[in-house]
């Protein structure tokens, strides 16, 4: 694909990645355990065996990759900031060895003129904390907003966006009710009640973080994607209702409409969450951006086995299919059902099978994806949906959570055994993409 999609100059081109998936340094300067410190040295938890105890050693290397992201022109950086590295139990006592880290690298992204959006959980809650009921327990929520105070009240000032959140989906579904994720629970009921606290808890740092002052962008990231019916039949489109009533309705509805989605309440039943009085108000408040991550579409079958999509344009190394259209068709979806405030993609990318071959990393697939992806993304803006960013996940190759580190999705290549970076062609080809869509505003040299 070579078409060439032109963006606005106000929009903003990034990076992105998460602090399990790349800091290391698991037990350096301070820090205390996280949920998936444990879950990773429980044996058989990891595909491959391994941890995240080292990943791509960033807590040390900050500085060459940050000069990285440089090289590629990028205007800003999304990462996550990891909660028990900056407060060890997760509530308590401050770790200001751990503070210190994240304004080491808050001052390489300055001095490099790249805009800092942070996300305050990506899935690796203290385990002290999950030790007294993790999410499932409601302190948790209220405990998240004293963290989200604190990082507002001193680097608030600093950053573009603040995200409370990422793909909290994936922490109920995944984490406490297939087993899949740290903590490894598999239990209906109690993660349609995580699902709550999460929600709960982003309500309550909203308010929290709005009440310090801070004048970063608050948000939250959602994983979304469209939910289709793989046949006519009665069956598979009342699956595909539920799918996206679950999945999609459940997030948005709260936060943008102060209910669940009837559906799903009525399909659960008993398994519905404890509501108390007063949540969907907390959760039900204006927030300043959205960030939404895409990589599949849901193709719902309740065939046995189920029938599969046509994949024309094939899948992924995670076996996920491409389809890009299921962006277009999503954002319009969501544009049409909610009062949306200015939307990032705040991941995108495509895991790929790279290898290295006479010192380059021939990823040509990847520049196809992004570039599909891109042109599906402006379809939808130019039909009215306020898409101000897009963040290519993921910059560099990483443990890829309970798959290790046999997926890369980065456009940089990461040897793990020498922690020796290389450039792809992907990221050669985004540099150059990202001068064309600003002939005013050349790369900066790395």
């Amino acid at each position: 694909m070579t078409d060439f999609t032109q963006f606005p100059a106000s929009f903003t081109w990034g990076v992105a990645t998460s602090a399990f998936q790349i800091e290391g340094a698991w037990n350096v300067d301070g820090k205390g355990p996280s949920i998936w410190d444990t879950f990773t040295h429980t044996p058989g938890k990891i595909i491959d065996g391994t941890t995240g105890d080292v990943a791509c050693d960033h807590y040390h290397r900050y500085p060459e990759d940050v000069a990285i992201m440089a090289g590629l022109g990028v205007d800003a950086y999304r990462f996550s900031m990891a909660w028990s590295r900056v407060q060890p139990q997760g509530k308590g006592a401050w770790n200001e060895a751990g503070w210190d880290f994240y304004d080491r690298l808050l001052k390489e992204l300055e001095s490099r003129h790249i805009d800092a959006h942070v996300t305050l959980f990506h899935w690796d809650l203290p385990q002290g904390l999950q030790d007294e009921g993790g999410w499932l327990n409601r302190d948790t929520a209220y405990h998240f907003a004293t963290y989200a105070a604190e990082v507002a009240r001193r680097f608030g000032n600093r950053v573009k966006t603040i995200a409370t959140h990422n793909e909290p989906w994936c922490t109920a579904n995944l984490g406490y009710g297939n087993a899949q994720f740290a903590p490894g629970v598999a239990d209906l009921k109690q993660s349609v009640q995580v699902s709550h606290h999460l929600l709960l808890s982003h309500g309550l740092a909203m308010s929290a973080m709005r009440e310090v002052g801070s004048t970063a962008q608050l948000g939250i990231v959602l994983n979304q994607w469209t939910a289709d019916p793989a046949t006519d039949s009665e069956a598979d489109r009342a699956a595909a209702a539920f799918e996206y009533a679950r999945s999609v309705e459940w997030f948005m509805d709260p936060i943008f409409k102060g209910h669940y989605p009837e559906l799903a309440l009525r399909v659960y039943g008993d398994n519905a969450p404890v509501v108390e009085e007063g949540d969907l108000a907390i959760i039900h408040q204006k927030i300043d951006f959205m960030g939404l991550n895409y990589y599949f579409r849901s193709f719902c079958s309740t065939e046995t086995p189920p029938r599969q999509p046509e994949c024309k344009l094939g899948k992924t190394d995670m076996g996920w299919e491409i389809y890009p259209d299921g962006l277009t068709e999503l954002l319009l979806k969501l544009h049409a059902a909610y009062a949306l405030p200015p939307i990032y993609i705040t991941e995108n990318g495509m895991a790929n099978p790279d290898t290295i071959v006479d010192g380059e990393i021939a990823d040509e697939a990847r520049i196809d994806f992004v570039l599909r992806h891109l042109k599906a993304l402006n379809d939808a803006r130019l039909q009215g949906v306020n898409i101000q960013g897009y963040f290519l996940w993921s910059l560099l190759d990483n443990f890829e959570w309970n798959s290790g580190y046999a997926k890369r999705f980065g456009i940089v290549h990461v040897d793990y055994a020498t922690q020796k970076r290389t450039l792809k062609h992907s990221a050669h080809w985004y540099r150059d993409y990202l001068i064309q869509q600003r002939p005013q505003k050349t790369a900066n040299a790395a």
